[in-house]
């Protein structure tokens, strides 16, 4: 009997450690915060509800039925409310206003589908500093809008890989991608709201997932976990950016009007020099014109007879008409 409690207990530890790898969200405690529960499926939605997972028991919080509409438990009617069910029928997401410590624990997104079945999704809220802040990356990727994006690490420990896992960090929470028995090359279906595809393979030495057609809500960290067979662990961590094609458009549209426009500025300043220039040659043209006119009419002015010329002139012999008399002797009477 002690031997059956023992294994019972060994089984219980296994199955709690096992679990917390595979939560599929890590949430910050916050006093306004949002357990994001999308459903990615196209089966119809039957039912949902959304559960605090204790120790030993489920708690009941919220139902949300598309017939009969939402119910909230009592102890929660004040606190928490549904934010996109009325808008998309898949969208689960739960919000909390005024929370505090008493909200940390592990939810349950629990959802009816037909024809598939059910589906969950469990959520971790923790008291914890920002998720992004604390992580440095490794490298980082830059691509445009709409491209399938590959982010591949390996891992450098000599022994046997056993599992690894991909992360996306986010200043507010952290979602499981994907998660990879290495040595039995079986994956856990995460339920992560991005369609994200991965490899899983035995005796592999590098994981990748491939990002379709990515969108700028696809930015952010991304941390791959590598576990050995040994107990030791190897992370890498890569940022990823996708810029907005809009953005990018406006920037060249205005670097090209800045170069139109500074073109525009040379030519009409290269036009205004010239024009100096001109008026300048023309200024010193008409000024040499004015200087040579200037000496031309200094060189033909006479200036007046003076004395000395009429003294020399008085000299030379004047002719005058008058009229000549004979000489004859008067006759004496």
């Amino acid at each position: 009997m002690n031997y059956l409690t023992f294994l019972l207990a060994i089984l219980h530890v296994y199955r709690a450690v096992c679990e917390e790898i595979l939560w599929d969200t890590t949430v910050k405690l916050a006093e306004n915060m949002t357990l994001e529960c999308v459903y990615t499926s196209t089966d119809s939605l039957t039912q949902m509800e959304w559960f605090k997972i204790n120790a030993s028991k489920k708690e009941s919080i919220a139902i949300f039925n598309p017939t009969y509409g939402v119910i909230i438990r009592k102890p929660y009617a004040d606190r928490v409310y549904f934010l996109n069910s009325t808008m998309s029928p898949n969208d689960m997401t739960l919000s909390f206003h005024n929370a505090s410590e008493a909200d940390v624990g592990f939810y349950s997104c629990f959802l009816h589908t037909f024809p598939t079945g059910y589906w969950e999704k469990k959520i971790q809220v923790v008291q914890s500093d920002s998720f992004e802040i604390a992580v440095q990356s490794d490298s980082h990727t830059v691509s445009e809008p709409g491209k399938d994006i590959t982010l591949t690490c390996q891992f450098q420990m000599k022994g046997p890989m056993q599992q690894v896992t991909w992360e996306k960090i986010q200043p507010y929470q952290i979602d499981l991608l994907t998660c990879c028995n290495l040595s039995q090359g079986r994956s856990y279906a995460s339920r992560y709201q991005r369609q994200i595809l991965t490899n899983c393979s035995q005796g592999g030495r590098r994981s990748f997932i491939v990002i379709p057609q990515a969108t700028t809500s696809d930015s952010g960290l991304y941390r791959c976990c590598f576990e050995a067979t040994t107990g030791e662990n190897e992370t890498f961590v890569m940022r990823l950016t996708i810029t907005d094609g809009k953005t990018n458009h406006q920037s060249v549209l205005f670097m090209a009007g800045g170069t139109v426009l500074f073109l525009v500025v040379i030519l009409i300043t290269t036009v205004i020099v010239i024009s100096c220039n001109r008026r300048r040659r023309q200024k010193r043209t008409l000024f040499k014109e004015s200087r040579d006119t200037q000496r031309r009419a200094a060189n033909n002015y006479r200036s007046p007879i003076s004395i000395n010329e009429h003294m020399d002139d008085a000299r030379e012999d004047v002719y005058v008409n008058y009229p000549t008399f004979s000489r004859r002797p008067k006759t004496r009477v």
